[in-house]
């Protein structure tokens, strides 16, 4: 794009095309004008030759043939005999473009023709004419030009106005044409979309990036806690006189920070790969087995409060068993972390239902129990808690295979928390 000043190019453009206008009917008076000058002195010609015609059969000399035929000016005559003698009048100027010859009765000839000094006369001064009109035209079409051209583009330096404050930093002001069928109208209005668009993507960029700030601090806050603990675990093992019944209480304390720890960063790591556009690898499975082997692997931790399972089957789906299954344990970890034994699993065509008989979720944060790093353990009466990736996990798990995961209101069979697991 060649940058230049877009009023510069409109008036000289438009006095451009006024000049050749100016030009075109110049030429096409002037030629009118001749001919229009050739057609009347050839008339007035013929009519003067018809007139010395009548004056020679009236017996007028050659003389005041002439005189008469000459009254008006613009003409001059010449009598000649029939021998080609010049009887009266004067010899024809030099340069003379029309003339009129006619026979006289005596046998003499006379012979008329139009001035040209004066014809070119006229044609000169009309060329004058024109010269001064048009480029008075012209000019002044040049100065109207620069006046309606300022005025036809305001709209235009509006647009470069408001675009400077918005890079200012005055945000929310927009053009919001009147009329929107119009080149200019249609420009403001998509100029309006592409602030709307921009200023929605520098909003949503602040949010992500607060959110990933906050994020990060979370993180660091959740493996602060088993990192400070494996130290302060293995200052302790240190000790020369430890006994070795407290040398082994320590080593299982420091494991069970240390997988903790692990936990957290194995959850920040998916997390990271749904971020980065994990795909699924699908293969066709039994929806009822796969939640069944969620459920056996909980009833080994909880063998006293076994998970109840409502399902028929066989119900097959195309999922990632690894990632669904994940999804699958986090929702079981949850509901046995906050809720209240038993924990019902609910299996239909495509759907699978968690609920528990804990206090439930409170409606105003059941979307942002999948928020990264969010617990409601004073909402829901936890005595454990986790990192809050669990819930989030899951979410990313269902939707990377085209379903979802939601916190749906409870039923009509009693209070607790109910997740429903979609999956196309």
């Amino acid at each position: 794009m060649r940058p230049g000043s877009l009023r510069r190019r409109v008036t000289l453009t438009s006095v451009a095309v006024v000049a050749a206008v100016v030009v075109v009917v110049a030429v096409v008076s002037d030629v009118l004008f001749a001919a229009q000058s050739r057609s009347e002195a050839q008339t007035t010609l013929n009519g003067r030759a018809l007139q010395a015609q009548q004056l020679a059969s009236q017996g007028l000399s050659p003389e005041q043939i002439v005189r008469r035929s000459e009254v008006g000016g613009g003409v001059a005559v010449v009598v000649r005999s029939a021998t080609g003698q010049v009887l009266a009048g004067r010899e024809l100027p030099g340069g003379t473009r029309r003339a009129v010859t006619r026979r006289l009765p005596d046998g003499s000839s006379v012979t008329l023709a139009a001035d040209p000094s004066l014809e070119g006369a006229a044609e000169g001064r009309l060329r004058r004419i024109l010269l001064v009109v048009g480029g008075a035209a012209i000019l002044f079409a040049g100065a109207a030009l620069l006046l309606t051209t300022r005025l036809a583009l305001a709209p235009l330096d509006a647009m470069t106005s408001l675009a400077r404050s918005i890079a200012g930093g005055r945000r929310g002001r927009r053009l919001d044409p009147v009329r929107r069928d119009t080149e200019l109208g249609r420009a403001a209005a998509a100029f309006d979309e592409m602030l709307d668009a921009l200023e929605g993507a520098e909003a949503q960029a602040r949010a992500s990036e607060a959110s990933t700030r906050r994020f990060v601090a979370d993180a660091a806050h959740e493996l602060r806690t088993p990192l400070a603990g494996i130290a302060a675990t293995a200052e302790a093992g240190t000790a020369p006189d430890l006994d070795p019944e407290a040398r082994e209480r320590l080593a299982v304390l420091m494991m069970r920070d240390a997988r903790r720890a692990g936990r957290i960063v194995d959850d920040l790591l998916t997390l990271a790969r749904y971020d980065a556009g994990l795909t699924p690898e699908r293969e066709e499975v039994d929806l009822v087995e796969l939640v069944r082997a969620e459920t056996d692997r909980d009833a080994v931790r909880h063998p006293d409060d076994p998970v109840v399972l409502d399902a028929t089957g066989p119900l097959p789906v195309a999922v990632d068993v690894e990632l669904i299954g994940q999804a699958l344990s986090n929702l079981l970890v949850n509901a046995r972390r906050y809720g209240r034994s038993p924990v019902r699993v609910t299996v239909r065509p495509g759907r699978v239902e968690v609920r528990d008989e804990g206090p439930g979720v409170p409606a105003a944060e059941r979307e942002r129990v999948f928020e990264r790093m969010v617990r409601l353990d004073e909402a829901r009466g936890g005595g454990s808690s986790g990192a809050g990736l669990g819930l989030a996990i899951a979410r990313e798990a269902a939707r990377a295979h085209g379903g979802d995961l939601v916190c749906a209101a409870p039923g009509d069979d009693g209070p607790g928390a109910r997740f429903v697991l979609t999956l196309p």
